[in-house]
């Protein structure tokens, strides 16, 4: 099957070749069609397999071919995504298929000012890519309206409910107007997913074009095990192997992404940072030094990473194992995307075999294990940490102080009545406070 196949208009064809493809993926030739309909469409697909395309196309060619049903220029698509990298790339996704339809598209996400987002929806966008928070903070300054939405996209709905957003985005849909065209794309599909699509879509096509747990077969998986203090050796060893052309590492925290950057930079590998802490134009610099090839080693988070699609990424490596299996997909699957070969590989010390045996459970089959000079040696997990009780306050003599409690009287005080006793029955103001009797007839004398 070919592009044309599938009704689109030639302007969008020519596009389409522009940006080299030549055939729709599955999960394109599936939902395609679908939205062209108008329906509400469930897709569940790994990530790489071309999902962006998918609704943006048809998007594209039904907000041409329809007329708006206002005049004057409202935002007329809406598509949430969880990180402001996906925001971008799914934004530069439409910039390059929308080309010559005469439709505007913008991009809002925090982390940024929102002096040149604003201005932008105040020239008018059709299409609005945004991160819930700072659409939410644009709404409540009463910048943003829904009010003429006619399709809505939520991307990658498991990391929207992963990352804590649910409840952000039920409040943007409860602006949105009731008769919509609702699509939701995820790359896993657990129950809680399934259930915020049964409160969004009507009727909808059930799109699976993948098993749920399935991960890209022209990747090659491995593991080595190895003790948590030799992560970093085995790491710069690895990255000094010529067919690493550009490698991507998972690190589970932002001070780890940090350290795992200062330890290649010792070992002389260049390598760039990105998580939540860092600033957006820090996030784009170290991506794009990435993407351009001056940087040949990028670390993030599961977080940052979202939306990091670096054509030929040749190697992932879970420094850390996930805490969550269904996260391990997502990582493997930002190499060996689009047909092409890749390379994941794991690395898991004894306190990491829970969530080994959690990814292995997921993907039904065993990571083939590998050597190397840093054998795993310690065998025992690392006993939890235990919190030391709050230190009491002392005195200058270093004697501990005894707990404060408050006197009844300030116990009065504090519920706005004076320490005094009142009889009862005496007028009490506002606030509170007895009211003093004055003796009018010894005034007047």
């Amino acid at each position: 099957m070919e592009f044309k196949d599938l009704g689109l208009t030639p302007s969008l064809l020519r596009n389409i070749r522009n940006t080299g493809y030549e055939t729709p993926t599955p999960i394109q030739q599936a939902t395609i069609p679908l939205v062209l309909e108008g329906k509400d469409v469930l897709g569940c697909a790994q990530t790489g397999t071309g999902k962006t395309a998918a609704f943006a196309l048809p998007i594209l060619q039904r907000l041409k071919e329809t007329p708006p049903k206002r005049n004057a220029k409202v935002i007329r698509s809406l598509i949430l995504s969880p990180t402001r990298e996906l925001a971008l790339q799914t934004w530069d996704n439409f910039q390059l298929y929308g080309k010559g339809e005469g439709l505007d598209s913008t991009v809002i996400f925090g982390g940024v000012g929102q002096v040149g987002q604003v201005e932008a929806l105040h020239r008018g966008a059709d299409i609005v890519i945004a991160c819930p928070g700072r659409l939410l903070d644009l709404m409540g300054q009463g910048l943003v309206r829904l009010d003429w939405v006619e399709i809505f996209v939520l991307d990658e709905a498991d990391r929207m409910l992963d990352m804590g957003f649910i409840h952000d985005v039920r409040k943007i849909v409860r602006c949105l107007p009731e008769e919509r065209q609702t699509l939701l794309f995820s790359a896993t599909m657990p129950p809680e997913v399934e259930k915020l699509a049964l409160d969004l879509l009507t009727d909808p096509e059930n799109v699976k074009v993948d098993p749920v747990t399935s991960t890209v077969e022209a990747i090659d998986q491995c593991l080595y095990y190895v003790d948590k203090a030799n992560k970093k050796h085995l790491l710069a060893q690895l990255l000094e192997d010529p067919d690493v052309e550009s490698a991507l590492v998972f690190s589970r925290t932002k001070h780890g992404v940090d350290r795992i950057v200062r330890d290649l930079k010792r070992k002389g590998i260049e390598a760039a940072g990105i998580h939540g802490d860092k600033s957006q134009n820090a996030r784009q610099t170290a991506l794009n030094r990435f993407r351009t090839g001056e940087c040949r080693v990028l670390v993030a988070t599961d977080i940052a990473a979202r939306g990091i699609d670096v054509a030929g990424l040749s190697h992932v490596f879970n420094y850390d194992m996930p805490m969550e299996p269904e996260a391990y997909i997502h990582r493997i699957g930002r190499t060996g995307r689009a047909g092409r070969a890749g390379t994941a590989v794991s690395f898991c010390c004894i306190d990491e075999v829970k969530q080994l045996n959690q990814v292995e459970k997921l993907i039904g089959r065993r990571l083939p294990e590998k050597k190397s000079d840093w054998p795993m040696e310690i065998t025992t997990p690392t006993p939890p940490k235990v919190r030391e009780p709050k230190p009491a306050k002392v005195d200058r003599m270093g004697n501990a102080m005894p707990a404060r409690h408050l006197s009844p009287s300030a116990r009065t005080r504090g519920s706005g009545t004076s320490g005094r006793p009142q009889a009862p029955g005496s007028p009490r103001s506002a606030m509170g406070r007895p009211v003093r009797r004055v003796n009018r007839q010894k005034h007047r004398s």
